[in-house]
């Protein structure tokens, strides 16, 4: 993508030894001048008063029945990524930008995919009945052209399991314990879990074949009444790490490398035993068939049917999984909006637009919003707006199978990225439910503050979403990017680029499954489609902000204050196993340098109305302040995990780790139990150690100063 850099020459500010007194006044003449000119024709917006005009044009602009009308038409078939019937999205997209007249392209990329050619699941039960699981939706109608995949796991390898059945609960290292203490062994068994909100397909599969189980039959537990009474089943990828498992690093653009299939570095991406989804009444039907002691109270739930046995069997089954991985050509979609002061400081929007199946909930909630919001922003170029910086509308493919298309592209543009990103702003299932939910890193805390006092609430007639927000948590929850589950990741942990990430709702039970349709939107998640303003709302606010204020609205005492936060709950779990005084003196650099950024800013605000050689500090100020997130890099990145890089937000290779940041000294706490006291204790050092060093890069870059 060429996009332009608008540049001074630094020969301007040179002149050779012997240049003539009057040439050099003459020059400087010229420079006053020039920045003149630039002042005038270019005004600088106040950091105070920037959400005065725009903000509030593009707020007016709303549209709950174009939003309803986007949603009706990217969901009017499934989409996986990879399929034919998935370029009609993706020149519906392109199409939509480019009838506003925005500058569009498309860039492509080679990767693998997963897909599924055959399926099955046999019980045999202890009365001799023997039955063939459905695999498929009951009630979903079969289009010719645009079928919906079966419920499958991406990258499941193919191949059979057969044996007694064991339910593992959530499958957890404590459900394990509480199996171990019972005598219960998974060893040779088909083990069955539940979903739940600590771990992942992809930890769930790595456990129960860590223990010598044979296979996985995973179930999600429905809200029944908020599902429609539908019994969906829920697909998803079971690959470790993000991206191109063939381009691990590297971009997978045509004609550039690519491992072989066969490749260690490829292979132990994937599991190594099969796994198939099944619906939670399938698994009710084999739960109520377990003989075997009895699962812990703990365990309660939809599960405790029959007794609550969990085996092994009586009950015996043959899972059976037949699935192809092959190289395909995923497009991702952008549409850029040049700056005309800074056009080379970019500011990016990004949601995924690939599906399970139809995805009205995941992720086209988000993309109906992203083309809403690119809706206004060219409707405020027709009225003479243009932004101060690069604004970029991404659309990306195949993030279901592990955030390929963002991750691509973000590998492909590193050193860009790195330079002259300012924030990326992502939004996936913008619209699940009631109820705000956001994530940033914590320099964007103030401004999505901010940004949300500004924006309608819409479940009432005279409240803000800021209002609801913060009446709904106490205080305002804002999470923290350090999971491993949308496009901000590649940005956030691979890039440290500032990031935020909103949404309506949680956990809405149609997930991956082909009852994610507008219906169930329409009669479930958002009927009015107020929602979807909302979040087109403050995700288009965010951005106006983020590319017009003169002065980056960005708040490192914020990030230092949650850092000190971090820092006493490390303090309370290692209880003296390691000295913290290397972050205590890191963290206090970093606030001392986001307080003289403060001041800096401020003086800048009252000088740069009135001193032409302002707008040359400003730009200084501001590319510290891009950069300062950067330092929280480490070029060696986590151990065993190079390409996650980032210290302070990513997740811990144990899934069940209770630190949700430092995932380097969660690895060591993790790895310290199998160690000696000794070696334990030095391998939490270090790591906090490092983590106190990428603190104080921050600081430095943030001060702007060698030492």
């Amino acid at each position: 993508m060429p996009l332009t850099s608008s540049k001074l020459s630094t020969s301007l500010f040179t002149f050779p030894s012997k240049v003539p007194s009057p040439l050099i006044s003459f020059l400087l003449f010229l420079i006053l001048c020039i920045l003149g000119f630039y002042s005038v024709h270019h005004p600088q917006r106040s950091f105070s008063t920037s959400l005065s005009e725009n903000p509030e044009k593009f707020l007016s602009l709303a549209s709950n029945f174009t939003l309803s009308d986007y949603l009706r038409s990217l969901t009017s078939h499934s989409h996986l990524a990879g399929t034919k019937p998935s370029l009609a999205t993706t020149q519906y997209v392109f199409s939509h930008f480019e009838k506003l007249g925005l500058e569009a392209h498309t860039v492509k990329y080679k990767t693998l995919l997963s897909y599924p050619q055959h399926g099955s699941l046999l019980a045999h039960f202890s009365n001799g009945v023997v039955v063939n699981f459905s695999l498929t939706e009951k009630g979903i109608a079969q289009n010719a052209f645009y079928d919906i995949v079966q419920p499958y796991h991406a990258y499941s390898p193919s191949g059979s399991a057969y044996g007694k059945v064991v339910f593992v609960n959530y499958g957890r290292e404590e459900d394990y314990r509480a199996l171990e203490v019972m005598g219960v062994n998974v060893s040779g068994c088909v083990v069955m879990a539940r979903k739940g909100e600590t771990l992942s397909r992809v930890g769930v599969i790595k456990k129960a074949e860590a223990r010598g189980a044979l296979g996985v039959l995973l179930f999600a537990e429905r809200d029944r009444l908020r599902s429609g009474g539908v019994d969906g089943v829920e697909r998803g990828t079971v690959m470790r790490g993000v991206g191109d498992p063939l381009s691990p690093g590297w971009a997978g653009v045509e004609g550039g490398e690519s491992l072989d299939l066969k490749d260690n570095e490829v292979l132990k991406r994937f599991p190594k035993i099969p796994s198939l989804p099944l619906s939670f009444e399938s698994a009710q039907t084999i739960l109520r068939s377990l003989a075997g002691r009895f699962m812990p109270q703990s365990w309660g739930g939809l599960v405790r049917v029959n007794g609550g046995r969990i085996g092994p069997g009586p009950t015996l089954v043959n899972l059976t999984y037949q699935g192809e991985e092959k190289v395909a050509t995923i497009h991702n979609i952008f549409a850029v909006i040049r700056g005309l002061e800074e056009p080379d400081r970019y500011v990016l929007l990004g949601n995924h637009r690939d599906a399970w199946t139809y995805g009205a909930v995941d992720p086209n909630s988000g993309t109906a919003a992203l083309l809403d919001i690119a809706r206004r922003y060219a409707m405020l170029m027709h009225k003479g707006w243009s932004p101060r910086r690069t604004i970029i509308l991404c659309s990306w493919d195949a993030e279901e199978f592990g955030m390929v298309g963002s991750t691509e592209w973000v590998e492909q543009n590193l050193v860009n990225l790195g330079a002259k990103a300012v924030a990326y702003l992502n939004v996936d299932c913008a619209v699940q439910g009631p109820g705000f939910f956001a994530g940033a890193t914590p320099q964007l805390d103030n401004l999505l503050i901010e940004v949300t006092k500004s924006v309608k609430d819409p479940d009432s007639d005279d409240k803000t979403v800021y209002d609801q927000w913060a009446t709904a948590n106490s205080v305002v929850n804002i999470q923290r990017l350090s999971g491993v589950d949308s496009d901000f990741v590649p940005f956030v942990q691979h890039a440290g680029i500032p990031s935020v990430d909103v949404y309506y709702g949680r956990d809405f039970p149609v997930y991956h499954t082909a009852f994610d349709s507008y219906t169930w939107m329409v009669n479930h998640a958002d009927p009015l489609f107020q929602r979807h303003v909302a979040v087109a709302g403050v995700l288009g606010l965010l951005a106006l902000r983020l590319a017009d204020d003169s002065i980056l609205p960005f708040n490192y005492t914020s990030y230092a204050s949650q850092l000190q936060v971090h820092k006493d709950i490390l303090s309370n779990l290692l209880d003296g196993m390691a000295s913290l005084d290397p972050l205590t003196k890191a963290i206090q650099e970093l606030a001392a340098a986001a307080k003289e950024a403060e001041v800096e800013a401020k003086k800048l605000i009252e000088q740069e109305a009135i001193d032409h050689l302002a707008v040359l500090n400003i730009r200084s100020l501001n590319d510290r302040l891009m950069l300062a997130e950067r330092g929280f890099l480490d070029a060696d990145g986590l151990q065993g995990r190079k390409w996650f890089k980032h210290l302070i937000y990513g997740s811990p290779s144990n899934y069940e780790s209770k630190l949700g940041f430092f995932p380097g000294i969660a690895d060591a706490i993790s790895q310290s139990r199998r160690m000696s006291e000794r070696d334990g204790r030095a391998l939490i050092q270090h790591e906090v150690w490092r983590v106190a060093r990428a603190i104080q890069r921050a600081a430095s870059a943030l001060r702007g100063e060698l030492t």
